[in-house]
């Protein structure tokens, strides 16, 4: 069995968990999220805990187990605590803006960006330069920093660009005569 799958998933309190057929709901303060998992996969409310085992002789069930519970325990954290992901501009110019569920940004371009966020998703911009991005979803909130930073990747010589705030950019040197 997974090592990962052998620790259990921890409930804080407020967090409730309903399993209905092949799906886990879990509903917290932030609000709910729910998941469909794999048939070769078990999960177990006991107590203030979830327990995720596999389901004997069913294919990759070990391997299942371990990415279910790692699954459910990102669940957990977000309807309790939430995610988020700050991102920085680096440039001359470069600006961003939060108005209402749109992302203006201003990277060099001859037009703005606008970037809608999805249903879930919210955005603030705390100053010019940074962009924080919050949500109870992790890869919804992951998916739209990447298509953020996709605009304007940092660029290797001087790192202008859209970069995650503890994302290191490594310069290269110039050509030289």
């Amino acid at each position: 069995m997974s090592r990962v799958a052998k620790n259990p998933v921890a409930l804080p309190k407020g967090v409730e968990v309903s399993l209905a057929g092949g799906n886990v709901t879990v509903k917290g303060p932030l609000g709910s999220l729910t998941l469909n998992r794999n048939p070769a996969v078990e999960v177990v409310v006991e107590g203030e805990q979830l327990m995720v085992k596999p389901v004997a002789g069913a294919e990759n069930a070990n391997a299942l187990s371990g990415t279910t519970r790692a699954l459910l325990a990102n669940l957990v954290n977000g309807v309790s605590k939430g995610f988020e992901k700050k991102l920085t501009l680096v440039g001359v110019g470069y600006r961003a803006a939060a108005q209402g569920d749109t992302l203006n940004l201003s990277l060099g371009f001859s037009h703005p960006v606008a970037h809608k966020m999805p249903a879930g998703v919210k955005v603030e911009t705390p100053s010019q330069t940074e962009v924080l991005i919050k949500g109870i979803d992790k890869q919804q909130v992951g998916q739209v920093a990447a298509e953020i930073r996709a605009y304007r990747k940092p660029e290797p010589y001087k790192g202008k660009g859209v970069r995650y705030a503890d994302e290191v950019v490594i310069l290269k040197e110039t050509k030289k005569k």
